[in-house]
């Protein structure tokens, strides 16, 4: 591999985990007023129909507009819908299920359960001939300018981070996001704008530490592989991975070639291993799920631990993403990106380690053509090496958003908030 790819892979693919020592506690919650008087909302519970079971990561989209949300690891979806569009349907899809639609009129005010039918079909013949998934890979890659957005555009975007303490969430930080994001064939890099963000974190529960994310928005936004192939595929990729087909699928009558991934066992720094998911008829990638290889621990904390206390060992223990895609009027385009951390903390003369989960999210709630070719100025241009929990001012009521679409949070994140702003209370 060319030492630019693995400088790229280095810089921003992996997060920059920053572990220092509290010097003080603050709270500065901010109230926002907010005129609900344009939009309706509509909530939602997506499960299996066959199991009952939840599904999270569901793609909830409102039908001849770019306006969309995603479900939580719980199942449950909260769209807020302009009023002049509330005679308007829903679409929810998820990869393995068919798709649903919904009449907005079906809600009544109401909690709505939608079931999904699974459907799992092995392709019983492919065109590419299967004995070569590398051929597979390099048309997918070819292309790239085809299947995907070709214009300029302005995505608004839902962010979250969370930070677990073994089980118990001891930070949390949301944020709101304009992306300007260039066409897909293009070489430029696409940019961040932060429009509002909120945070809340328990420092007691941190033992006299916290752990920050570098990175943020800017690395959910680089998992982009089909924007930024370095990530995984650069002109060697053949040299570099193992190529293989797994079982296909049938989604919505559409044939969904699965290709594995995995780095050659000649390889000695950490790559990846993962699953493609390709539509056989157009070669879109409609889904990436990847992990870093940990074996070569040494090298794997050089990537991710920027700085830490002497008398702490700190080293990642997990390293997985997921990016999916979303399609409308035969073009694709980024909808949704996810990274789960996890992270071990030895400390001397300790016999306890400390064990962290990190989880970062970036969904995309809507977007429009950026015909007129608008540019971030460079100081509002969200960095690379922002830490999102620093940007933040505090964990204000439930209207925060507005009208602006988010993720849902969890039942265990709400009771966190609640816990977290009680100890916060404390402390001032």
């Amino acid at each position: 591999m060319n030492k630019k790819s693995m400088l790229i892979r280095k810089n921003y693919l992996t997060f920059s985990l920053f572990i220092f020592l509290i010097i003080g506690y603050s709270t500065n919650i901010q109230a926002y007023q907010v005129d609900q008087a344009n939009y309706n909302e509509y909530e939602g519970l997506v499960v299996d129909k066959s199991t009952n079971k939840p599904i999270s990561s569901a793609t909830i989209s409102l039908q001849g507009t770019n306006i969309s949300t995603i479900t939580n690891d719980e199942g449950d979806f909260l769209l807020k819908v302009p009023k002049d569009k509330a005679d308007g349907k829903i679409t929810v899809s998820h990869l393995g299920y068919n798709d649903q639609s919904v009449q907005l009129s079906a809600f009544n005010g109401q909690l709505l359960t939608i079931e999904l039918d699974p459907t799992v079909t092995e392709l019983s013949e492919v065109n590419i001939d299967p004995r070569d998934p590398e051929a597979l890979i390099r048309a997918v890659m070819k292309k790239k300018g085809t299947n995907y957005l070709s214009d300029n555009t302005i995505m608004t975007a839902f962010y979250r981070e969370t930070i677990k303490k073994r089980r118990t969430y001891v930070s949390l930080s949301e944020a709101v996001v304009d992306v300007y994001k260039n066409p897909y064939k293009s070489a430029r890099t696409d940019a961040i704008k932060l429009y509002k963000a909120r945070k809340s974190a328990d420092y007691k529960k941190l033992d006299t530490l916290t752990v920050k994310l570098q990175g943020g928005p800017t690395s959910t936004l680089y998992i982009d592989v089909m924007k930024n192939p370095e990530i995984l595929f650069t002109d060697n990729m053949i040299e570099t991975y193992e190529f293989s087909f797994d079982k296909s699928t049938k989604i919505n009558d559409k044939y969904i070639y699965v290709l594995k991934f995995k780095q050659r066992p000649h390889i000695a720094e950490p790559l990846y291993r993962g699953k493609l998911y390709i539509d056989a008829e157009t070669l879109a990638m409609t889904k990436a799920v990847f992990s870093l290889n940990m074996d070569n621990k040494e090298e794997v904390r050089k990537m991710f631990v920027r700085k830490k206390p002497r008398n702490a060992k700190v080293q990642p223990t997990e390293a997985s993403y997921n990016i999916d895609y979303r399609e409308k009027d035969g073009k694709w385009y980024y909808g949704y990106g996810r990274i789960d951390l996890a992270i071990k903390i030895n400390w001397k003369k300790k016999l306890f380690n400390s064990v962290y989960k990190l989880n970062v999210e970036m969904a995309i709630t809507d977007w429009k053509k950026n015909n007129n070719n608008e540019t971030i100025r460079v100081k509002d241009r969200l960095k690379s090496s922002v830490v999102i929990n620093d940007e933040a001012s505090g964990f204000s009521d439930p209207r925060f958003w507005g009208e602006y679409n988010v993720i849902e949070p969890e039942k265990s994140i709400e009771t966190a908030i609640k816990k977290i702003q009680k100890q916060l209370r404390k402390l001032n």
